[in-house]
């Protein structure tokens, strides 16, 4: 069987929820949301586009970590398996599509990360630590 694969930017415009099902499986989902942006010639300007919605699922660690980091407003890129389901709502045959996640991470063009590795501790501040003080010291010194 073919699976797609896909990979998105867009960012977070839910928090993200938690559960555990009854075998203790960590599972988190939350809606993601991407805007298509392209440069008008005729008005001289960038223009957003169309907007995709698509729900996000992950489970194990991924859903541990997801839940622990991010938050709604966060810029993402998800990668994973579309997927299809059919839901009954009062006797109404529905279907959507989701996103099974393998892969969740920040949006390094939008935003700031500083990656934690599970095992290993932290000796000295990151560059990340240090450009944040150095930016902190300049706006106050401003």
């Amino acid at each position: 069987m073919h699976e797609t694969m896909i990979t998105i930017m867009g960012t977070l415009t839910s928090g993200v929820r938690f559960r555990r099902n009854t075998e203790g499986v960590a599972a988190a989902s939350f809606r993601l949301s991407s805007t298509e942006r392209r440069y008008d010639r005729d008005r001289g300007q960038w223009v957003n586009g169309d907007r995709l919605f698509v729900t996000v699922r992950c489970r194990r660690a991924l859903a541990e970590h997801t839940i622990a980091v991010l938050e709604k407003g966060d810029p993402v890129i998800v990668h994973g398996r579309l997927q299809t389901r059919e839901y009954d709502v009062e006797g109404q045959r529905r279907h959507c599509t989701e996103l099974v996640a393998s892969a969740i991470g920040p949006d390094l063009t939008r935003c700031r990360a500083a990656p934690e590795r599970p095992g290993t501790a932290r000796a000295s501040p990151s560059a990340y630590d240090e450009a944040t003080a150095a930016e902190r010291a300049l706006s106050v010194a401003t």
